[in-house]
């Protein structure tokens, strides 16, 4: 049986720890490396994810952990910690202060715990399974808007945006014409948490990971938001791509996003936690 008190405990305390350290290193880089083509991590994510690790193995030493950047660390699968240290790394390093870090917690491949932290925007959002979700501590839902006229979105580009550039624009083409605007703010966790809090009626992403969606998804369903994939079909997070709405809006976005052509082919995460 799990204590989900105490999972909340340290799971909250792993986020402020981890916020200190990015609110620290905030607009004071001094090593900025590439993963990729245009995918950074600094030395505030190896900190920041330092931090959590530590953390949650003094607390929970038999749980297995799932991190960004240094992956799969052993412990029992059965209960696993997805960590995104510092999800929105670009705006990090260009002084923007849209980035999170972003905590989940599994039992069985279940998302159960979801902590996401915006330390320089003062935004702590959390979730645990079936007890709602929360801003600063004051429960949050998504909104009533009805039409996707009416409705504001957020969307995302994956840094390997060229293999799909076609699809990837005509798809922010459709929704842009159709809504009332689209956003691209640079972090897969924020978007979900802002649809949870109301803020956008819909967000869709590509190419994304487990650690970019697993706290923010499960913050968004507790606020009463609807998660898929775009053909309508239940979202987990080792899928390719994601699409939640105040669930209002949900028909009519999926068919905003669903294309005759198909997009390249693209493989999913398999690891093996959660």
């Amino acid at each position: 049986m799990v204590d989900m008190a105490r999972i909340i405990q340290i799971g909250t305390k792993a986020a402020f720890q981890s916020g200190e350290i990015l609110k620290s290193r905030f607009g004071q880089l001094h090593d900025v490396r590439k993963k990729g083509t245009i995918d950074l991590v600094t030395e505030a994510d190896v900190r920041s994810e330092a931090a959590i690790i530590e953390t949650l193995t003094h607390a929970f030493p038999d749980h297995a952990i799932l991190a960004e950047e240094s992956g799969r660390h052993q412990g029992t699968p059965e209960n696993c910690w997805i960590i995104d240290p510092l999800d929105g790394t670009t705006n990090f390093a260009h002084n923007l202060p849209l980035f999170c870090v972003s905590i989940a917690f599994s039992v069985n491949a279940e998302i159960v715990a979801g902590f996401v932290l915006a330390p320089v925007l003062g935004e702590f959002f959390m979730a645990a399974k079936g007890w709602g979700a929360q801003r600063n501590g004051v429960p949050i839902r998504v909104s009533d808007t009805r039409l996707i006229g009416d409705s504001l979105l957020v969307t995302g580009f994956p840094y390997d945006h060229k293999t799909i550039f076609p699809s990837l624009m005509e798809r922010f083409g459709r929704c842009l014409e159709a809504s009332q605007g689209v956003r691209r703010l640079g972090s897969a966790a924020l978007d979900l948490c802002y649809v949870a809090d109301g803020r956008f009626e819909g967000f869709w992403e590509q190419h994304l990971k487990p650690w970019d969606t697993a706290a923010g998804v499960l913050v968004a369903e507790e606020a009463g938001a609807r998660t898929t994939v775009f053909s309508g079909k239940p979202y987990d997070i080792h899928k390719d791509e994601i699409v939640t709405t105040n669930a209002r809006i949900h028909d009519d976005l999926l068919q905003l996003l669903n294309l005759s052509a198909p997009d390249a082919p693209f493989t999913s995460f398999t690891g093996t936690c959660p």
